[in-house]
């Protein structure tokens, strides 16, 4: 934490990023609920260095840089998760013409695959949550061909034997409502990053996979959000991806990593609150 004059004071910066007003930021710091670079900070006059400091409130990370931006999209089938496909394809930049910064998407959904995709300009945090070695969880729902039964759920759980080695999934469970003779639905929660990886795990099992939705991204979920729509996370969004992010790379399990919600930082709740999708809001005031 720097002490030069010329940065801003705690509170400030935590007003600017979106948490709260001024006044409820002083609150905040003197309540012990403010942390520094892992420390606890009481004194309202402390000043901080936006882009070296790690600020969290309740335990979740604030991004004290306004300039970056995050978006979840609802991607249709048939569409490309490439900002420029060479093929002529359809790709997201129909999604983003109205985005004034250049983004990116965070990994990729098959073609065929619909629904949660994160894009940003922040290339670090999405070179970090698309690579390998971290195991961003990720909840699946798949409509496939036949009946399934406890049984070839306990097999996802155990593990099934691929090409490309052994993959379990973290859960799974037959959704009501949807079996009928011909098909059933499937949720299914993983963490791999393999590719096509649900549709090859149903297959071997026997149901392939004839529809599939990406519901949930880490501590990011769908809810109720339109097909083809663009919105810009919230606040409390931004902090619990951000927490998410910061909790896998300090070698936490993926499982422990997920748990991380979308509570909006300072409302009681820490990084392990509220369920669901938080309020949708553009803090910044910027057209999506």
């Amino acid at each position: 934490m720097s002490g030069h004059d010329d940065l801003p004071r705690l509170q400030k910066a935590l007003a600017h990023a979106g948490v709260a007003s001024r006044r409820a930021c002083e609150t905040l710091i003197t309540s012990g609920r403010v942390e520094v670079n892992g420390e606890v900070v009481f004194e309202l006059g402390s000043r901080i260095d936006p882009a070296t400091d790690e600020v969290r409130v309740d335990g979740v990370v604030v991004q004290l840089d306004t300039t970056k931006r995050y978006f979840v999209l609802n991607k249709p089938r048939g569409v490309v998760s490439t900002m420029r496909d060479e093929r002529g394809r359809p790709d997201l930049r129909q999604f983003t013409q109205a985005i004034e910064d250049r983004v990116y998407n965070v990994g990729r959904l098959d073609t065929d695959t619909s629904g949660l995709l994160v894009l940003t300009n922040d290339g670090e945090l999405a070179q970090q949550l698309a690579h390998p070695k971290y195991g961003v969880q990720k909840t699946y729902v798949a409509k496939v061909r036949g009946r399934v039964t406890p049984a070839v759920i306990q097999r996802l759980r155990d593990g099934v034997e691929l090409k490309d080695g052994p993959i379990r999934v973290d859960a799974a469970k037959i959704l009501p409502g949807g079996k009928s003779k011909s098909h059933s639905l499937v949720e299914v929660t993983l963490h791999s990053g393999r590719n096509r990886i649900v549709r090859r795990m149903l297959a071997e099992v026997g149901h392939p996979v004839e529809e599939l939705v990406r519901r949930q991204f880490g501590p990011l979920h769908l809810g109720s959000q339109r097909l083809g729509e663009i919105r810009e996370l919230s606040a409390a969004e931004r902090g619990a991806l951000l927490s998410a992010a910061a909790a896998e790379a300090a070698g936490e399990r993926p499982e422990t990593a997920a748990k991380v919600t979308a509570g909006r930082p300072g409302d009681g709740k820490g990084a392990r609150g509220m369920r669901g999708v938080a309020a949708r809001g553009n803090p910044h005031g910027r057209r999506a």
